[in-house]
């Protein structure tokens, strides 16, 4: 089965090591970035979500518009849009950008964050929200007559949308809680994780799907996993790039404000579970397995997808299968160097995987063709 990768752009320049100046959105780079993951072979694109940040759906309109083929994944909060309202925006866009559209859902993992937008709930009630706000997306997708909706958080009647997605539209959905787990396993096509070493990740895969399972699935979610690759031509040069890197986090070269740098040195913990985790594996060792490496997590706070593969594009190549080899369907990677990384993936190591997946894809067809041969004789 063919590995999905996944990109992530932004607007301007900038990462935890490049502290950039000028305008927030930057049209002409951009582009640029877009373009190179396109070119790059990356199949989807991540616009991800602020308080502070530019408004995604219009980030990827803009994207969409400047290449042709890759896909836009919309990361979306529940909550400061109906439902109903947000059904059409994405349906539109879709069939604007020729069925490229998928959305990623973010239910909010920190209570400060969310009422910077005026959200006030909780986290369980947020995971309730979430999974009402779901339920309608995809009935308003679908519902080829007016419905109305009485629940907790939306009431509604006899709403109809005209315009329809050119095609039905994936629903990511990323989380590390039990609420997590339940409401994307109910609802997501893929469940997206953060990079935690391998024991880790296949226990949470494992809760996913008995999750889906709980919830009446038969068709399982794939699951995504994320990390920041640190490539060079030697394991032995990536890994002294992976300690400037560090350095440059550490000595505030990059986007860090002065209030994040604080809290992170604080050692307090983070309210999201997934950022837990993370710091939890950090506290246990930097190396972990094949070439997990999670010091960037520790000096980041994991704040976000924050660590690491290091090596050789072979190396980091053979890691990411290991994460194949226990259910892994998608791979998000992006650099602290972002849109030069973007372009060394697609040249180095995306295809390092492609290959070996379709290898082992057609060895596995070549065997239940014998197979069936053998049982017909």
């Amino acid at each position: 089965m063919p590995i999905e990768f996944i990109g992530m752009i932004g607007t301007k320049l900038g990462s935890e090591t490049i502290r950039t100046a000028g305008p927030v959105i930057d049209p002409g780079y951009t582009k640029r970035f877009a373009r190179a993951h396109e070119d790059a072979g990356f199949d989807r694109i991540l616009i991800g979500y602020g308080s502070g940040h530019p408004e995604g759906s219009q980030v990827a309109a803009y994207a969409a518009a400047h290449t042709e083929r890759i896909s836009l994944l919309i990361a979306h909060r529940p909550g400061f849009v109906a439902p109903t309202l947000a059904a059409r925006q994405f349906a539109t866009l879709d069939q604007f950008s020729g069925g490229r559209v998928a959305v990623h859902t973010i239910t909010g993992g920190n209570n400060a964050e969310q009422r910077r937008d005026g959200d006030y709930l909780e986290k369980d009630e947020r995971y309730e929200r979430t999974d009402e706000y779901l339920g309608i997306l995809r009935q308003t997708w679908e519902s080829e007559e007016p419905f109305s909706h009485e629940g907790t958080y939306y009431t509604f009647e006899d709403h109809y949308a005209e315009t329809k997605p050119a095609h039905r539209i994936p629903l990511y959905f990323g989380g590390s809680s039990e609420a997590a787990y339940r409401v994307g396993g109910k609802h997501a096509d893929t469940f997206a994780l953060w990079g935690e070493p391998l024991k880790e990740t296949a226990e949470q895969i494992t809760a996913v799907r008995a999750a889906a399972r709980a919830a009446g699935r038969t068709d399982l979610p794939g699951i995504s996993v994320s990390f920041r690759p640190i490539l060079a031509p030697t394991d032995d040069l990536a890994w002294a790039r992976a300690e400037r890197i560090l350095a440059a986090i550490d000595d505030g070269s990059g986007f860090f404000s002065t209030k994040r740098r604080a809290w992170v040195e604080s050692g307090k913990q983070p309210e999201n579970a997934g950022s837990q985790r993370l710091l939890a594996a950090a506290d246990r060792a930097d190396r972990h397995d094949r070439a997990l490496w999670t010091a960037t997590a520790k000096a980041t706070g994991a704040g976000g997808n924050s660590t690491a593969l290091v090596g050789s594009p072979e190396t980091v190549a053979q890691a990411l299968l290991d994460y194949v080899d226990i259910g892994v369907t998608t791979i998000l990677i992006r650099g602290y160097d972002p849109l030069d990384d973007a372009v060394d993936y697609g040249r180095e190591l995306i295809p390092l995987v492609r290959e070996e997946v379709a290898r082992r894809d057609a060895a596995a067809a070549a065997e239940s063709d014998s197979a069936l041969v053998g049982a017909a004789r």
